[in-house]
């Protein structure tokens, strides 16, 4: 191996086709030599959300320009990258597909190891790019799909504490920016909206606030916002009640997490605990804030990834294939994509209002 292992990196779980090159650092913090991203909205913009069969397709037609520029961008050789890492899954089959045999072929035509990565072990580490991290940690993990609170015990071990029995925190926030007109993709462009809105206007239900532990429900706050919005007459309402939505996931996360706070500490029994946020929800301020609110509360150390890499990237999930090719842990070329990948192989499924809390 190499003193300074090179990860080639490749990101086609959704609609974002992304390639990046990362370069170990003795400090303990990689290098990011290069973090190409290309985004789909203008393809599913008229659809008001992701066309699998388009994202695929457009997979395809970029992928190998994407991956050319990361290299030209990176200044390195491919001679001399030391393991090809991509997504396996979770996400959308005809779009891990694409990523998962650029990746293979690559590596075979390299004789370099292929290492196959799930993409929320790719959120969960994604704060190592920017930041120390030791293992065990709590994670917070809200994106578009995925609403969660683990235990990072360690790469590749993890316990999950609570989850949505419904929507994924990303999905609410989408599916309420198109109930207030907000264009595709809403979700991150409904925290600027509610800025011009009263907070206080709506009073939103939080589903599950007071039972369940940690796990999260959005399904009923969302529906409470499309009663709502067949009744507002007005732009400024519809403002106030983008405030008062983003004012009740904050609450509802700020109640949530103290009670995760208490599952960990009675999990790790640690004196220095840290709170990992990442997930494309991890980018909202407001969220963030209170979030360090709640974790100076309780002696929590908050650690969030840089903005740029809390959406779906490829730096993330070469930090992942670095953290595994350290450990010599390399995958077959025969690794089939998996849609449904989790995190807590042994975790219960949870799903629907009939779940028992």
């Amino acid at each position: 191996m190499t003193e300074n292992a090179i990860i080639l990196g490749i990101e086609t779980s959704c609609d974002e086709t992304s390639v990046s090159i990362i370069e170990d650092n003795p400090d303990g913090i990689p290098k990011i030599l290069s973090n190409i991203i290309s985004s789909q909205v203008e393809v599913h913009q008229e659809f008001g959300g992701v066309v699998p069969e388009l994202a695929a397709r457009s997979h395809v037609e970029k992928i190998d320009q994407i991956a050319k520029k990361a290299i030209v961008e990176s200044g390195i050789n491919l001679k001399n990258v030391s393991a090809i890492a991509a997504t396996y899954g979770p996400g959308l089959i005809v779009c891990l597909s694409v990523g998962l045999s650029f990746a293979k072929a690559m590596a075979a035509t390299l004789r370099v190891p292929f290492i196959g990565v799930n993409h929320l072990e790719g959120h969960a580490l994604s704060p190592k790019l920017n930041s120390k991290l030791d293992y065990p940690y709590l994670l917070l993990l809200i994106s578009g799909g995925h609403s969660q609170y683990l235990s990072v015990n360690n790469l590749g071990e993890y316990q999950r504490l609570g989850t949505t029995i419904d929507d994924a925190l990303g999905e609410a926030f989408d599916k309420t920016a198109k109930l207030l007109g907000i264009e595709f993709p809403g979700g991150p462009k409904l925290e600027k909206f509610a800025e011009k809105g009263d907070p206080n206007k709506f009073n939103l239900p939080k589903p599950i606030i007071n039972k369940g532990g940690c796990n999260l429900s959005f399904a009923g706050l969302k529906t409470a916002v499309l009663r709502i919005t067949r009744q507002i007459k007005s732009e400024q309402e519809k403002y106030d009640l983008a405030a008062s939505f983003q004012k009740t996931i904050e609450e509802i996360l700020y109640q949530k997490t103290k009670i995760a706070f208490k599952e960990f500490k009675q999990l790790t029994k640690k004196k220095n605990n840290t709170f990992v946020v990442a997930g494309g929800v991890a980018a909202n301020k407001k969220i963030r804030k209170k979030l360090i609110e709640v974790s100076n509360e309780n002696n929590f150390i908050p650690i969030f990834p840089d903005l740029k890499l809390c959406g779906d990237n490829a730096a993330m999930i070469a930090m992942v294939g670095l953290e595994k090719y350290k450990l010599k842990k390399f995958d077959d070329l025969n690794l089939e994509a998996n849609p449904r990948l989790p995190l807590d192989s042994g975790a219960k499924f949870l799903k629907g209002a009939g779940v028992e809390l």
